[in-house]
């Protein structure tokens, strides 16, 4: 604890707060670091977590292929990294590595980073995009790449925002769900596999809460405010959870549960917790990245150990990070750029705690790399 701040444990600064409580948090990172994506004024791989200067008021990350994007208290935003298509933000394409801001606006809310764009929220509602834009993923109605913020149309009505490897979903607050971008695989869920530059309406249905992709991935698992869980797109590893290897061009409904209350996902693997604090994984395991014990392939959830006592996930390239309620910091799966923290290079299986700090408000990663608040 220092000066000043009052910190609830188990915090959470992506859900929607009911008290004016201020908390502040040190950053910390680990693990590859070859363009600065570590925030550390050096490109020095590091295998524990080091802290990124010295100030405490972060209260969001966002993980890219070799590249982050963070948000302040004081509702600024922050970038560092690789830069070559402008996915820092910064009105340039070169390189940083150290946290440098974008503009000087005051009114950042959320934001997720695809392989090498951004995507964010402001605190009025309005959806800003910059970076690649390839394949249409900034949802500006064409191709082109920006170096600096873009406003998406003119709607104040956003609400969750994913990003996937080159496409976007956002949820509004009507509880519409829209994609855009890259269409190959039927991540967009529009029951097709068009291509479009502009935001698209998934269906007509309203209920959706939590749209969940990977900065890397083809493929989108949904929570709808009925606790169900819903995926689509690239199917190839089972990482949709329905069972088989096929993928989908709309949403399917994982199970008949109704306890769903929050994931992440990897390239080819899926990971979400329920009300009651259990995680379920499913995908991709050829680096033991599902945490539960193995390296085999499961197509449908898989419970990960007995505990119920999970809060917080993320995934990254084929590894994850996880904070429990107790405010424990975890990790497991693919470790040669010491991703997992765990101050060695060796893949694990299952989970190990990193360290044995109870203090670890929030965590999210990048391509082989890590970033996690301290309170």
């Amino acid at each position: 604890m220092f000066p000043g701040s009052i910190v609830k444990p188990g915090f959470n600064p992506l859900a929607a707060q009911t008290s004016t409580t201020t908390y502040f948090y040190y950053l910390y990172t680990w693990g590859s670091n070859n363009n600065g994506q570590l925030g550390l004024s050096n490109t020095t791989y590091y295998s524990s977590p080091k802290q990124v200067g010295s100030l405490t008021n972060w209260t969001q990350t966002a993980g890219m292929f070799e590249a982050a994007s963070a948000i302040k208290n004081d509702g600024t935003l922050w970038s560092w990294g690789w830069n070559n298509s402008g996915q820092l933000g910064l009105g340039n394409t070169t390189s940083y590595s150290s946290p440098k801001q974008i503009g000087a606006l005051t009114n950042w809310l959320k934001l997720a980073g695809g392989t090498y764009f951004c995507i964010a929220i402001k605190t009025d509602g309005t959806l800003w995009g910059w970076g690649r834009n390839t394949n249409g993923q900034l949802g500006l109605g064409n191709t082109t790449n920006y170096s600096s913020p873009k406003q998406i149309g003119s709607l104040t009505t956003w609400l969750n925002v994913t990003c996937g490897g080159t496409f976007t979903v956002v949820s509004k607050t009507d509880g519409t769900l829209w994609s855009w971008g890259a269409n190959n695989t039927g991540q967009l869920g529009l029951n097709n596999t068009t291509y479009y530059s502009s935001p698209k309406q998934i269906g007509a249905l309203t209920g959706w809460s939590i749209p969940v992709a990977n900065f890397q991935g083809s493929h989108v698992v949904a929570i709808k405010t009925n606790g169900t869980l819903w995926s689509w797109g690239a199917n190839s590893q089972g990482q949709l959870g329905l069972g088989d290897s096929t993928y989908k061009i709309s949403p399917n409904q994982i199970g008949a549960l109704t306890t769903w209350e929050k994931g992440s996902c990897t390239s080819g693997s899926s990971f979400f917790i329920s009300t009651t604090g259990t995680l379920f994984s499913w995908g991709k395991n050829n680096f033991g990245q599902l945490g539960i014990g193995n390296r085999t392939r499961y197509s449908s959830p898989k419970q990960v150990g007995s505990l119920t006592d999970w809060s917080i996930i993320s995934g990254g390239d084929d590894f994850v990070n996880s904070i429990k309620t107790n405010d424990t910091l975890w990790s497991w799966g693919y470790n040669a750029q010491g991703q997992l923290g765990q101050g060695n290079t060796a893949n694990y299986s299952s989970p190990k705690q990193v360290g044995s700090l109870t203090t670890w408000g929030l965590v999210g990663n990048g391509s082989t790399f890590a970033m996690a608040l301290l309170y």
